[in-house]
């Protein structure tokens, strides 16, 4: 697949859902469009669970897919389906859930196989090599792509539609008909077998071209195709017919079949092939027929016992075994297994190649048991450096800032919404360890009011409202994001948040936890994401969560080529750890012991596969982590950003107590961390708060270092500052965790520092509890407090309310800024006009940076004011009804009224969604450049200017409620002011840096050398500050790097045959001197495109041959890279190796198709020009 990441999306707005190609696996402004009206809407009504209640009426847009679906969820399931909701989310969603194609599925990324049902049978593929494209090391994927090595059907089979036969926790069962024959596939997770019962004809399997029959002694039938080795076991009598790429069989009139894939290679001989087919026979006969994963939490030993297994029915012989491959985070813990037969469940001394890493294989088993280690939650870290002292003072001044308005809620959908519940959280934590009753208790308030709201439906209430859509078994929070209604999408997002939330009231106000009250929503919520409850099938039992991959998927369809997929597993986790506090503090041990299954088991798998921890993600990635998952591979990206900050934050937040399995492996933590700034180019400019929260668990001293040298960061929406220096702080003086040690309680944790311990147990129970860790320390902890022992020793929390001393009232904080409301004419008012809203014309699709002309512009002249460290804020309400549309702003002050700004401030652009409503652009996310410094203003004066940068469709400003937060106290407008000292003093600033040189290092970086200042002014220069632009842009770009005086610095990043202007800037103690006039060069170029595209068909491969391009842009040409599409816009890399040929077959091509081929020359600087040709096999 190839990337395109062309606009930066930092901060606000995160999109989880799919591009708009069905094969497209990345889209950085994915949006979720259309809706359809539920089911049932006729019969709605409120109904009630405790105090609180949903409704079943129509509230908004229904799950969406092809035709029947809208009505009938169950259109492609058939009579012997199982009862109740139907599964989403899953690795085969989209055979259910039929989105883009209505009549199969797309790939089914099973493992070790993948799976693709058409109309006339099943692809099978076992690609064991991965596609990668980008850029190593950079944005950029992998993936283990579905290449068709078979096909299995019925001769003459044609079904009008797929359907789903059965499905049971980890496997599933796809239908045919088309009237005289059918079939029926038992395939899953883990099963290197696939199992088929046929009726109306002779079976059929279709090979490809380069067909190799290796073994075929009556009903065995052993054959390499697509680079992949196959047995096909028909029932004993029958005898296989070799015609062409075609192998069938009768099947002697019994009508069933299985086929295995083989973990061998191209590198195995014939006998070594059979070899393996000898040990797979005495279980080729019994079809799998059910598969169920349960789990105990051993809470002595703080570990979850999960049983997998397999039930068989026996066609010959008697062995009930079969052969299961096991994931990596399964292989980790493996307990043992069970099985039948002659190996009984032994293991294979070979394994299958996957996306997730190598898969362990037992041989005869009928089941295997994990021993999955749970490393424990708190509510929070505890207090024990900020509990006193100047960093109790710190944190106390941070609290004051959000005392009036804890939540501070940015958007009212179930996403945003849960974000600042779990805010709220944060400071309902560390204000009660604190004994900030009135901060903890005005939190809670709102985090009640704000739960108790959405847990009551009202007739006719649309917002802020649950609501059952019984076609689907799903409960629907509306205002909904993300697809979270049309797509049932993020689920487990969305209401972990919630769960929090109200796992926190539940310890502060347990009548309103009580199932009379309402805890009993809250029930629903959890069983609607993750429902535990077998015999509840209002839903499906574990929605988001894939049993046997021991991850959740964010996806409700899943219908992309590369599979499903999962962006922030912390934000999964985070429902986990829900589940686990909730269960705590209600004494809901199933619900308790739920979550701890779900947080052990993908804490194993999370570390696996999203940080890599066996190190299985392929070498030419260039990564140790992966921003996102796919059925088939990893991405180093988001749906949402293409930046560093967030592609690496995405999945370490939100930052709680309920996160410390980030820790788990501190060096791996610093390295992550450096692997960001290593791929940012410099320190993180977005998101901060999060990342300097993840290193604190590895490295804390460094966190609070980097939070120190930088106070006034942008915070992350669902972040407070006070929070952040709470967890920094506090693990500064923790430590790292320590896994070696472990509790009899599902909340406590173990920190080292300098080889000593501590030990910390929270108590959210209305009873004393007596804690117990394996090395045999004890802690008591009262009711409701955290307490900790060994190296440090402190206890707080659960202070009843009204201790606190209440600020006096008559001494509030002198204002910092002044707030103007925008006019519709240009003016800044000082309360809302009577126009209520502005347009911002289109810009056709480009960035258009430096080109406010067509949007909105406002000055104010004559303004006297005095700067108070303050920064400049605004809120501003945007809403467009278009796709990919980005909304701008930029404030400028000129402090004197000389005409020339002094200090410019453009921030980063704020993409909008197409969803009617207005989204709330702030100045949270943080700047795109900025120029300058402020400083008091005299006679000054200040502009802003609101502009689209993106989109093809007109956007529309809420002047009623959009504000501009100017950094100066007592700001004024006047007719004039006093002179300016004729005579100012010098201002001991640096001169501009001299001699600037510029020489070009590669395709993507360009060598920066000056001379430092001639006038140095009254400090020594200290650091330096470089900007590029490319010549013609307007805006300039900061280069971040570390603080150094050598006068020279490597600018990377860059395109490549492109001229850059760069200028220079000294600073030192004074303050910031002049930039250097700019100085252009430009990067080496990559080579032209190729010449002369000649192409010959030959079957379904095809012959391409060209010429060398014109220019190779100055160095040799290393490669060629070709690709494939039938569409023109989902492209496939043909992989041939490295190679300089002029030509190329390229192999594991469709029939009867027309593809287009580009072609394009690889040299050190990168990749060149496309030639272009189209052709189509046979």
């Amino acid at each position: 697949m190839t990337i395109h990441h062309n606009v930066r999306a930092p901060g606000g707005n995160r999109r989880r859902g799919p591009a708009a190609s069905r094969f497209a696996v990345l889209s950085v402004a994915a949006v979720l469009l259309g809706g359809l009206i539920p089911a049932g809407a006729a019969n709605a009504e409120t109904l009630p669970v405790g105090s609180g209640s949903y409704t079943t009426d129509t509230i908004g847009p229904a799950p969406e897919g092809c035709a029947p679906l809208a009505t009938d969820a169950r259109a492609f399931v058939t009579d012997t389906a199982p009862a109740g909701a139907v599964p989403t989310n899953d690795w085969w969603s989209s055979l259910l859930f039929k989105k883009y194609n209505c009549v199969g599925s797309e790939p089914l990324h099973a493992h070790p196989l993948s799976y693709l049902p058409e109309a006339a049978g099943l692809g099978l593929s076992n690609t064991t090599t991965p596609t990668m494209s980008g850029t190593p090391g950079g944005i950029g994927e992998f993936h283990y792509a579905y290449a068709q090595d078979l096909m299995v059907g019925v001769a003459g089979l044609t079904a009008s539609v797929v359907e789903v036969a059965d499905w049971t926790d980890w496997t599933v069962t796809p239908s045919w008909s088309d009237g005289t024959r059918s079939m029926t596939a038992t395939i899953g997770h883990g099963l290197p077998f696939s199992w088929y019962d046929i009726a109306g004809g002779d079976a059929v399997i279709t090979a490809g071209a380069d067909l190799r029959i290796w073994l075929n002694d009556g009903e065995r039938i052993g054959f390499s195709s697509g680079g992949g080795d196959y047995v096909a076991f028909a029932p004993t009598g029958a005898v296989w017919t070799v015609s062409g790429t075609k192998l069938s069989s009768t099947l002697n009139g019994k009508g069933y079949l299985s086929v295995a894939a083989l973990p061998t290679s191209t590198t195995d001989t014939d006998a070594g092939r059979t070899a393996v087919a000898d040990e797979y026979t005495p279980y080729a006969y019994a079809k799998v027929t059910g598969t169920r994963a349960d789990f105990v939490y051993n809470e002595a030993e703080s570990m979850v016992e999960t049983t997998y297994s397999a039930e068989t029915e026996v066609r010959e012989g008697t062995n009930s075994g079969t052969v299961l491959s096991l994931y990596p985070h399964q292989s980790a813990y493996l307990g043992g297994a069970s099985g039948d037969g002659p190996s009984a469940g032994a293991k294979l001394d070979r394994t299958y190649v996957s996306p997730r890493g190598a898969m362990t294989t037992l041989v005869g088993a009928t089941s295997f048991t994990t021993n999955t280690p749970f490393t424990g939650v708190l509510p929070e870290v505890p207090a024990v450096a900020t509990g006193a002292g100047e960093a109790n003072a710190r944190l106390d001044a941070l609290l004051d800032q959000v005392a009036a308005d804890p939540m501070s809620i940015d958007k009212d959908d179930t996403y945003w919404t849960g974000k600042a519940l779990g805010r709220a959280a944060r400071i309902v934590e560390i204000a009660d360890q604190l004994d900030r009753t009135a901060v903890r208790d005005t939190a809670l308030a709102q985090m009640k009011e704000t739960l108790t709201n959405w847990f009551t439906a009202s007739p006719g209430e649309t917002e802020q409202v649950f609501a059952y859509n019984s076609n689907w078994g799903t409960l629907v929070g509306f205002p909904a994001s993300y697809g979270s209604d049309k797509e049932l999408n993020d689920h487990h997002f969305h209401y972990g948040y919630f769960v929090v939330a109200a796992a926190t009231l539940a310890r502060f106000d347990p009548e309103w936890a009580a199932d009379a009250a309402f805890g009993g929503m809250v029930d629903e919520l959890i069983a609607d994401a993750n429902n535990f409850d077998r015999a509840d099938t209002r839903y499906p039992y574990l929605r988001d969560f894939d049993i046997y991959a021991g991850h959740d998927w964010a996806s409700g369809h899943g219908a992309f080529g590369a599979g499903n997929n999962q962006e922030s597993s912390s934000e999964g986790q985070n429902f986990a750890n829900g589940l686990i506090q909730w269960g705590t503090a209600t004494g809901d041990t199933a619900t308790r012991d739920a979550g701890i299954y779900l947080y052990a088991t993908q804490t194993a798998a999370i570390q696996q596969y999203w940080f890599d921890e066996s190190g299985a993600m392929p070498d030419s990635f260039g990564h140790s982590t992966a921003g996102m998952i796919w059925g088939d591979g990893g991405t180093y990206s988001t749906w949402f950003s293409a930046e560093a900050e967030m592609i690496q934050g995405i999945n370490t937040l939100p930052i709680t107590g309920g996160h410390l399995y980030l820790g788990l492996r501190p060096d791996d933590v610093v390295s992550n961390y450096a692997e960001m700034v290593d791929v940012n180019n410099g320190n993180p400019t977005v998101w901060q708060d999060i990342l300097w929260s993840y290193l604190a668990l590895g490295d804390g001293q460094a966190a609070l270092s980097a939070l120190d040298n930088d106070r006034e960061y942008p915070e992350e929406e669902g972040e407070g500052r006070a929070h952040t220096y709470h967890w920094i702080a506090n693990l500064a003086s923790l430590g790292t965790l320590d896994r070696s040690v472990h509790a009899d309680d599902p909340m406590a944790a173990v920190f080292t520092k300098n080889g000593a311990r501590t030990y910390v147990a929270s108590n959210i129970t209305q009873e004393p509890r007596s804690v117990t860790f394996s090395d045999g320390t004890v802690l008591e902890v009262a009711a409701g407090k955290t307490a900790t022992s060994g190296a440090h020793t402190w206890s707080g929390g659960g202070a009843p309310s009204g201790t606190e001393e209440p600020t006096d009232p008559t001494d509030p904080p002198a204002p910092t800024t002044t707030t103007f409301y925008l006019g519709a004419d240009g003016s800044f008012l000082s309360e809302p006009g009577t126009a209520p809203v502005a347009t911002l014309a289109p810009r056709s699709g480009q960035d258009a940076i430096g080109d406010p002309a067509t949007g909105l512009t406002l000055v104010a002249e004559n303004l006297n004011g005095t700067f108070a460290g303050s920064r400049t804020a605004f809120d501003i309400g945007v809403d467009t009804a278009g796709v990919g549309n980005g909304t701008r702003i930029r404030v400028s002050y000129d402090l004197t009224g000389d005409g020339t700004f002094d200090r410019i401030e453009t921030y980063n652009y704020f993409p909008t969604d197409p969803v009617a409503g207005f989204e709330r652009y702030t100045s949270q996310l943080g700047f795109s450049s900025v120029e300058g410094e402020l400083g008091n203003l005299v006679d000054g004066s200040m502009k802003v200017e609101l502009w689209n940068v993106l989109g093809t469709s007109p956007s529309t400003i809420d002047l009623a409620t959009s504000v501009v937060k100017a950094p100066f106290a007592g700001l004024t407008l006047t007719g004039g002011g006093s002179d300016p000292d004729p005579d100012p003093e010098p201002s001991g600033l640096p001169g501009s840096p001299s001699e600037v040189k510029l020489t070009p290092f590669s395709g993507s970086a360009i060598d920066v050398l000056w001379a430092a200042p001639t006038v140095i002014g009254s400090s020594p220069v200290t650091d330096y500050r470089l900007q590029y632009r490319a010549t013609g842009a307007s805006e300039w770009v900061p280069v971040y790097d570390a603080v150094t005086s050598t006068p020279g610095a490597r600018i990377q990043g860059l395109s490549a045959g492109t001229e850059y202007q760069v200028r220079v800037q000294a600073v030192s103690a004074a303050g910031l001197g002049e930039f250097s006039q700019p100085v252009a060069a430009s990067t080496f170029p990559a080579p032209s495109a190729p010449r002369g595209a000649v192409t010959k068909v030959q079957g379904k491969s095809l012959l391409v041959s060209w010429t060398a391009p014109i220019s190779d842009g100055g160095f040799p040409i290393t490669d060629y890279v070709i690709e494939t599409s039938t569409d023109g816009v989902t492209w496939k890399t043909f992989g041939d190796g490295v190679s300089t040929a002029t030509s190329a077959k390229i192999t594991g091509l469709l029939g009867k198709t027309q593809y287009q081929v580009r072609i394009a020359a690889v040299s050190e600087v990168g990749t060149g020009a496309w030639l272009s040709t189209t052709a189509s096999t046979k």
